[in-house]
């Protein structure tokens, strides 16, 4: 009975000392949704508690220099290889109370505590004309800039009243050729303008200019029924302001680095992990070295490929680059992580040389430099053996070696035994390393006769050669040829779900290029074949917006796709 308690004793004192672990453990972090705002707009704080409590989190302190609003809470448990892993979030809606840098203080959840977060509170930078119930304004945030770099363009819905049928037309953009993509999901947040309060929803796209010239954008259209003294009117057309942006060409190379790659970005940081520590290698083992390259303003398929230099005593293998993407503030951050594996050939210290990235600092309009510092790896391992040559031998030695002149006849027999077997070991692995050496020459001048295939370009740069080919096809009424190359531009923009066809290629586009793919559709395979405008389809061309399909919207999304699908 003693023992019985004083198990349940240990166990009990056991269960502790976990739950105190766990509790030491758990952290608390908090984000926001935007770190700059109007000091009329509301936005959106973010606790999380990396394990389950029942403690609410301090907010009182929010309330010097914020409207506290909706409070919120979600509760999530995930099960990653067998651990159970829980959460706890608070969504928090805020509203400044003055403009300015402001921060956000720490929130406190029990003894733990996030960090505190910096935000920008400016001026009311939109006023409604007169006492208007819903209007639309849109802005970009460069008018000049250079090719390949990004754009965003934002269109802001403000409504005070309730809409019905609401619609969003993007805006047409002209001039030079254009890619667009989305910079992030919608956002909807409440704004008082003028004592009056709106419901805003913010879209961002993201442009990158392909040349140099000039981008036109018609004003963004947002068509409505509005809900007024329980009366809804009939469709309202609600637009916003037109733009023009300058694009500059690309400045030349900087004189250190004159093969450059054009790489234009707001940020760009450079960083790199070892599998084990460079200073705990060992000869012959291989040890993997990860280089991630991440630009803020830039797609992941314009990031240059990071080459390493050959070094002595190192061999070094590149695997396949991993791409993606995040989304921020300020845009888009593509990201390129390099995988390398590096096998020292013999023991001592080699010297890793410095990685560098050349590129184009948007804001500042000049030329930086990415790095990553050199370093010196120390190889633990046997050194290669030096090869002694015969005339280095010591004669003297050798003859003080012959002195003894006493040896047993059987000892010399079995010692000339050995050199023999030593001697046929030899002569064997001299002729296996003759065979490799014919086999290898063979096969490097096999290669050197094969014809080489060429570099792959990037998909962009495909998929702009693809377009200007549609377009070429479509001013010429090539049917074959408009449907060839747009097949395979949208491979490489879905490559997981390609459109098979032109109408269900016309789905995932906006207007005015998904009516003229309908038409030329109904022209192939309606009753009215052949009647299609090729010129009407060439200038839909130069401007393609990528936008969700339907079955993509969720039923209770405010507001539909930025182009409906026609149906």
């Amino acid at each position: 009975m003693v023992r019985i308690r004083k198990a349940i004793q240990r166990s009990i004192v056991l269960l502790v000392c976990l739950l105190s672990a766990v509790t030491a453990a758990a952290t608390v972090t908090a984000r926001v949704d935007r770190p700059t705002v109007d000091v009329n707009e509301s936005f959106t704080l973010e606790i999380t508690l990396d394990s389950n409590t029942d403690l609410e989190p301090d907010l009182s302190i929010l309330e010097e220099d914020f409207f506290v609003g909706q409070v919120s809470r979600l509760s999530n448990t995930s099960i990653i290889n067998g651990d159970i892993q829980r959460s706890l979030t608070w969504t928090v809606a805020l509203m400044p109370k003055k403009t300015g840098e402001q921060f956000i203080p720490a929130v406190v959840i029990g003894t733990e505590q996030s960090s505190p977060i910096r935000i920008i509170v400016n001026e009311p930078t939109n006023a409604p004309p007169g006492e208007a119930d819903v209007f639309v304004t849109s802005e970009v945030d460069l008018e000049e800039t250079y090719v390949q770099s990004q754009i965003l363009y934002r269109i802001r819905i403000y409504r005070a009243v309730a809409t019905r049928q609401p619609a969003l037309r993007e805006p047409t953009i002209t001039g030079v050729e254009t890619l667009a993509e989305l910079a992030g999901d919608e956002r909807q947040y409440e704004s008082v303008l003028n004592g009056r309060a709106y419901n805003v929803i913010e879209r961002v796209i993201a442009l990158y200019p392909q040349e140099s010239g000039e981008i036109r954008i018609s004003p963004a259209r947002f068509e409505a029924r509005v809900l007024r003294d329980g009366r809804i009117t009939g469709r309202k057309v609600f637009e916003s302001q037109e733009h023009t942006i300058n694009v500059l060409p690309i400045p030349a190379p900087p004189a250190n680095y004159p093969n450059a790659a054009w790489l234009p970005a707001r940020d760009v940081q450079l960083s790199e992990e070892w599998s084990r520590p460079p200073e705990e290698m060992e000869a012959g083992e291989p040890v993997t070295r990860n280089v991630t390259l991440s630009a803020l303003g830039q797609i992941e398929t314009q990031l240059p490929a990071m080459e390493l230099p050959d070094v002595d005593g190192l061999n070094v293998y590149t695997d396949q680059p991993e791409l993606g993407r995040t989304l921020e503030a300020g845009g888009i951050r593509g990201i390129r992580s390099e995988q390398y594996a590096i096998i020292g050939l013999a023991g001592g210290d080699v010297a890793l040389p410095a990685l560098e990235i050349p590129w184009w600092d948007i804001a500042a309009s000049e030329w930086k430099v990415a790095r990553l510092p050199a370093r010196t790896l120390t190889i633990r391992g046997a050194p290669v053996a030096a090869v002694v040559e015969p005339d280095e031998v010591d004669l003297s030695a050798t003859e003080s070696a012959a002195e003894p002149a006493q040896q047993n006849a059987d000892e010399a027999i079995a010692a000339i035994g050995t050199w023999q077997r030593a001697t046929e070991v030899l002569a064997i692995l001299w002729l296996l390393t003759l065979a490799a050496w014919w086999w290898s020459s063979r096969s490097a001048r096999r290669q050197r006769r094969a014809p080489r295939e060429p570099e792959q370009s990037p998909a962009h740069k495909q998929q702009g050669q693809l377009m200007k080919t549609a377009r070429t096809a479509a001013a010429a009424s090539d049917v074959a040829g408009v449907r060839h190359a747009l097949l395979e531009w949208a491979r490489l923009q879905w490559p997981d779900d390609p459109p098979r066809s032109i109408g269900e290629l016309a789905r995932h586009v906006a207007p005015p290029l998904s009516d003229e793919l309908q038409s030329l559709s109904a022209a192939s395979y309606g009753r009215n074949a052949g009647a299609w405008d090729g010129t009407a389809l060439a200038n839909a061309l130069r401007r393609v917006t990528v936008v969700a399909t339907s079955d993509e919207v969720s039923a209770n999304d405010p507001l539909p796709p930025l182009l409906p699908p026609t149906v």
